[in-house]
């Protein structure tokens, strides 16, 4: 068997030509345009609240100061699915931005192999076997190969400039769905102490309007009122008491829809929340900070904003398709008819160089995919404003309802008292028969209604305090989430969310 045997260059050289290599790749362009952060207008103060310092969100249910609802809301951060979930999309992100990084790195691959071979002398010709020598040999084989895509236009930077704007984007995703979790866990505590009051009270009044019902029987039996006051005031117990099976299903839904915030079966929180408590009320001032601060502090909102990051990176890689692909391809080998000198100097050879790809003719293909991606970043950046005005718009409509509902329920505690002293009034003038029965039944009857208002009108303050907080985007911590600061303004196009054309000129940007 013939072989020819090619020097292996020298090693300083070998590796001076690769350090020149990667001299001019590091300083290579992006191409593509640079990310600028949205510019908001934001409001310079809530209408419905005074000025003040957000402070510290991250537990801002332990304002409530129940003990209860604070272990609650620990339980849910530990077990809740949906939070489960959105750790996973996380865990994903990050192992995508791995493989978008590794591609600036050269791929080495190892190959060995043997067979058993026997050339023709007439390869290509109809005569066939019959032109063979008869030879036959042995071929070991093994190797190392490498190729390594000479980044200089940038797209490959600008693949992992989108998959680190991504990775900060599901963090903050997860972060959000924490803040959901916790006040959906607030939001159904209160919503089973503020049935489990409507059910006590309704219970409260069934058992007075039965001693109403027992002193209209005795009155007629005792021949001083019809036989009508004990039908109306046997129809005005069974009315309240028809109210009660609808609260015992009300109370029962919300242990479970807890129990399903904390990852776990729907019943298993009937023992645990049966014995009733009190809503949880509101005595602190609200830290609500200023309306500019809600960019930084609500973690959707950042996560929108780094998804327009990523999106303005990909038009980036869909840029540097316009532009050459230079791969830097080399090979080791070993090849040899016996095993035993696989190794030698002799059996060596290798090969490098680089090679260009470029598609010259595409139809169009690049650039529509380029207007494509810009049109996207586009679309993400309207949907993050729409979501800034509407995250203000949460701010504010939670802020006007707590503060009209807890003037309406000082309305409330005022006619509960009133009445009291109406039914306290009317029974006493029934008993001397100085009025009808009709005045003993619509005041009690009143009285239950303004009673369960008041109750409803205490949990409704505390739901708008949940939401206010969750409107603020309180309930994260963020040192828990590895957030990225966004990149700096392009101060050449300044209060623009991207730089886009209708046709990328393709000019990279050092």
């Amino acid at each position: 068997m013939r072989t020819s045997v090619t020097r292996v260059p020298t090693a300083p050289r070998l590796i001076g030509s690769i350090s020149c290599l990667a001299l001019l790749t590091l300083a290579g362009c992006k191409v593509g345009p640079n990310y600028v952060e949205p510019v908001i207008d934001s409001p310079t103060a809530w209408s419905e609240a005074p000025a003040s310092t957000a402070g510290d969100l991250r537990q801002w249910w332990k304002r409530l100061n129940e003990p209860k609802l604070d272990a609650l809301v620990q339980r849910a951060s530990a077990g809740n699915l949906e939070l489960r979930q959105a750790m996973a999309r996380v865990r994903e992100a990050r192992e995508l931005r791995q493989i978008s990084r590794s591609s600036l790195l050269p791929t080495i691959g190892s190959s060995a192999g043997y067979s058993r071979r026997e050339d023709s002398t007439t390869t290509g010709t109809s005569r066939g076997a019959a032109f063979r020598d008869g030879s036959s040999y042995d071929l070991f084989q093994t190797g190392f190969d490498a190729t390594w895509e000479l980044d200089f236009f940038g797209r490959v930077s600008r693949g992992v400039e989108a998959a680190e704007a991504e990775v900060a984007s599901a963090e903050y995703s997860a972060a959000d769905v924490m803040v959901i979790v916790s006040s959906e866990v607030a939001r159904n505590y209160i919503d089973l102490r503020t049935t489990q009051r409507r059910l006590a009270i309704a219970r409260g009044n069934v058992a007075a309007q039965e001693d109403t019902l027992a002193l209209a029987d005795s009155r007629f039996r005792a021949g001083l009122t019809s036989e009508l006051d004990v039908a109306r005031a046997r129809a005005n117990v069974e009315t309240t008491r028809s109210e009660i099976p609808a609260f015992e299903a009300s109370e029962r839904r919300s242990m479970h829809a807890l129990a399903v915030l904390l990852g776990r079966n729907p019943g298993v929180l009937i023992d645990e929340l049966s014995v009733a408590g009190v809503i949880p009320s509101v005595n602190d001032a609200l830290s609500t900070g200023l309306p500019s601060e809600l960019l930084r502090r609500r973690p959707d909102l950042r996560a929108s904003e780094r998804a327009i990051a990523a999106q303005t990176a990909r038009i980036g890689v869909a840029t540097g398709d316009l532009f050459p692909r230079v791969l830097l391809g080399g090979s080791v080998g070993w090849n040899t008819s016996k095993f035993a000198s696989l190794f030698d100097a002799s059996s060596v050879s290798y090969g490098v160089g680089p090679s260009v790809t470029w598609n010259v003719f595409d139809y169009g293909r690049i650039r529509a995919n380029i207007r494509a991606q810009s049109a996207r970043s586009e679309a993400l950046l309207a949907q993050y404003e729409r979501a800034v005005l509407g995250a203000f718009q949460e701010v504010e409509n939670s802020l006007v309802s707590f503060s009209r509902e807890r003037t309406r329920r000082e309305s409330l505690t005022n006619a509960v008292v009133a009445g009291q002293r109406a039914v306290e009034l009317s029974s006493e003038l029934y008993k001397q028969g100085l009025t009808d029965f009709n005045a003993v039944l619509d005041a009690q009857r009143q009285l239950f209604q303004l009673q369960d208002a008041q109750a409803q009108s205490q949990g409704e303050i505390a739901r708008q305090y949940v939401a206010i907080y969750k409107a603020l985007g309180g309930g994260w911590d963020g040192a828990g989430v590895a957030a990225q600061p966004p990149a700096q303004p392009n101060q050449s196009t300044p209060g623009t969310a991207i730089e886009t054309t209708g046709q990328p000129s393709g000019q990279p940007s050092k």
